[in-house]
C-alpha cells in the first residue's frame, strides 16, 4: 500500500524548483534596483573646492595642481578655488594657470569671503580661470610685476615734467587746432612703459599674458592691462559691471546657482555647466601643504637663504665647525625651493641626499650628533616634499621608519663615542698618567721633595713625591717628565 503511495520531496526538507527560482528572481531584482538607484545617485553633479589664502608660491601650486588632477579623476563636474591672497611669485602664478587651461574640468576662482582680495599674482589666475567670480565686500588689481627687493621704479622717475622753455609767453603761432589738440594729450597721460630695459621687458610680457588671459575668457582685456601698468585696483560690484569678473555671490549657495546654464570655454571646446543640486566636497590644505606654506612664505624664504649663505660662509672660514655648514646647507636648498629655483622634486631629492651623506659621514666623522641630526632633519624634509598627496598612509610610516631607525643609529653612535673619550689612553704617554705605581723603597727627601723608585709596569722608574712615602705604597703618577715620574699618594673612598 505504501508503495503505491506517490513520492513527495516536501517531507525531506528541500525546497522546490519553483519557490526557489522566484527567490532568486526577486534577489536579482532588488540587486538591479539597488543598482539603478546608485547609478543614479552618482549621476548627480559633483563637485571639488580648495581653499587658497595666503601667497603664492610652490606649496600654493603643488596644492593646486593636485587639487585639480583629483577632480579629474573623481570625474568632477566643477572645481571652485576660493582664493583670498595678496600674490606672490609669477612661476608659480603661471604653474597654476597652466593646469587651469589644461584641466578637463572647469575651474572656477572664487574671491571669498567678504575683505578678501585676489591682488597681484591673484589677478593673474583670476583671469585665467574658465569662471571668474568675487564675493562682495572684495577686491583685486595691483597686477604690476615687482622685483623681490622692492618695487622696479621709484614714482619720481615715473612723474615726467613738462619741459620748459625760455621763452614762457604764449606762442602767436600757436592754432586753436593745436590747443585742443594740447588739452587732449593732457587727458590721456602716457601708458607707463618702464624706467629700464629690464622692468619694460617684465612689464610688456605682463601685460601680454594677462590680455591674452582676458582674450580667451572674453573678459575686460583693457583694464587688465590698467591693472598691470598702473596697479589700479577695482570692487566686486564694479568688476561685474566693468565685465571683469563674471559672477558676484554671496555664498557658495548662490555661487552654484548662478553657474547653472553657464556655457565656459575649455582646452576641447565650449561646455555648459550643470551646477544645480550639486554636492560639494571641500579638500582644504594639509598638515604638509601648510608646512610648505610657511618655508615657501616670502619673509621665511628670504631668512632661509640669509642663514644658509652665511652658514657657508663660516663653515668655510672656520673648517671644521660642522653646524655652520649643516645649517647653512639645509637653509640653503630649502630657500631656493621656496624661491622656485629648485622645483619640488629636485629640492626634495637633493634634502634626501644631503641627509643621507650627513648620515653616513657621522660615522666616518665624529661631530657628536651634529651630523646625524642634520641627516635625519634633511632627510626627513626632503621626504615630506617629495611625499604624494595621494599616498600619504604609505609614505608616513616609511618616512617615520627610516627616520626613527637613523635616529637609534645616531644616538648609539654618540654614546659610544662619549664613552671612548671617557675611557683612558691605552698607550703613549698620556697612558702612564693614569697608572698605579708601587714604592720598591723608602723615599728620601732632597731639595723639599721625596726621591725614590717605583715600579710601573714591570718596569723601575725614578720617582718624586711632594710627601714622605713608604716601601709598598700605592702611588697614582700624576706627571711624566724623562724617565722620572711624579706621583702622590692614592686616594682612597670611603
Amino acid at each position: 500500500m505504501n508503495a503505491n503511495r506517490p513520492n513527495r520531496s516536501f517531507s525531506s526538507g528541500r525546497l522546490p524548483w519553483g519557490p526557489a527560482i522566484f527567490l532568486l528572481g526577486l534577489v536579482l531584482a532588488l540587486g538591479s534596483l539597488s543598482h539603478t538607484v546608485i547609478a543614479q545617485q552618482d549621476d548627480s553633479p559633483t563637485g571639488l573646492v580648495l581653499t587658497v589664502e595666503g601667497a603664492i608660491g610652490p606649496a600654493t601650486m603643488d596644492y593646486v595642481v593636485r587639487g585639480i588632477r583629483r577632480a579629474e579623476a573623481e570625474g568632477a563636474d566643477v572645481l571652485v578655488i576660493q582664493m583670498d591672497t595678496p600674490g606672490g611669485l609669477m612661476e608659480s602664478m603661471r604653474g597654476i594657470i597652466k593646469e587651469i587651461l589644461s584641466s578637463s574640468v572647469p575651474v572656477v576662482t572664487w574671491v571669498s569671503p567678504a575683505g578678501a582680495r585676489a591682488a597681484s599674482a591673484g589677478t593673474y589666475i583670476l583671469y585665467g580661470s574658465h569662471v571668474a567670480a568675487m564675493a562682495p565686500a572684495t577686491n583685486l588689481g595691483s597686477a604690476t610685476p615687482v622685483q623681490m627687493g622692492g618695487l622696479p621704479g621709484s614714482g619720481e622717475s615715473e612723474q615726467k615734467p613738462e619741459q620748459e622753455t625760455e621763452d614762457s609767453g604764449p606762442d602767436e603761432n600757436a592754432t586753436a587746432e593745436g590747443e585742443e589738440a594740447a588739452q587732449g594729450n593732457e587727458s590721456e597721460p602716457e601708458k607707463r612703459r618702464g624706467d629700464s630695459a629690464m622692468e619694460r621687458k617684465v612689464l610688456e610680457d605682463a601685460v601680454s599674458y594677462i590680455r591674452g588671459l582676458a582674450e580667451r575668457h572674453g573678459r575686460n582685456a583693457d583694464w587688465a592691462e590698467k591693472a598691470v601698468r598702473e596697479a589700479v585696483n577695482l570692487g566686486a560690484e564694479d568688476a561685474l559691471e566693468q565685465n571683469v569678473v563674471d559672477v558676484v555671490a554671496n555664498n557658495m549657495t548662490s555661487l552654484m546657482e548662478q553657474l547653472d546654464g553657464r556655457t565656459v570655454k575649455m582646452a576641447d571646446g565650449e561646455r555648459t555647466l550643470a551646477t544645480a543640486n550639486i554636492e560639494l566636497t571641500r579638500a582644504d590644505p594639509d598638515w604638509r601643504t601648510r608646512l610648505l606654506s610657511v618655508i615657501t612664505n616670502p619673509n621665511v624664504a628670504y631668512f632661509l637663504m640669509i642663514i644658509g649663505f652665511y652658514g657657508i660662509i663660516f663653515e668655510l672660514s672656520n673648517p671644521g665647525a660642522v653646524f655652520p655648514g649643516v645649517i647653512g646647507a639645509i637653509c640653503l636648498i630649502l630657500a631656493l625651493f621656496a624661491f622656485q629655483v629648485l622645483s619640488v622634486n629636485y629640492a626634495g631629492l637633493a634634502l634626501i641626499l644631503l641627509g643621507l651623506a650627513f648620515i653616513v659621514g657621522e660615522a666616518f666623522m665624529p661631530s657628536f650628533g651634529i651630523l646625524g641630526i642634520g641627516g635625519i632633519v634633511a632627510f626627513v624634509t626632503g621626504s615630506i616634499i617629495l611625499m604624494d598627496g595621494s599616498h600619504q598612509e604609505v609614505s608616513l610610516p616609511t618616512i617615520g621608519g627610516t627616520a626613527l631607525v637613523v635616529a637609534g643609529f645616531t644616538l648609539w653612535t654618540v654614546i659610544r663615542f662619549i664613552g671612548l673619550r671617557r675611557k683612558h689612553p691605552v698607550s703613549g704617554s698620556e697612558q702612564i698618567l693614569h697608572e698605579t705605581v708601587t714604592a720598591l723603597d723608602e723615599f728620601e727627601e732632597q731639595d723639599g721633595d721625596f726621591r725614590g723608585h717605583v715600579q710601573m709596569s714591570g718596569e723601575r722608574w725614578n720617582a718624586i713625591s711632594p710627601r714622605p712615602v713608604q716601601t709598598g705604597d700605592r702611588l697614582r703618577v700624576t706627571a711624566i717628565e724623562g724617565l722620572t715620574v711624579y706621583v702622590e699618594a692614592q686616594r682612597t673612598e670611603n
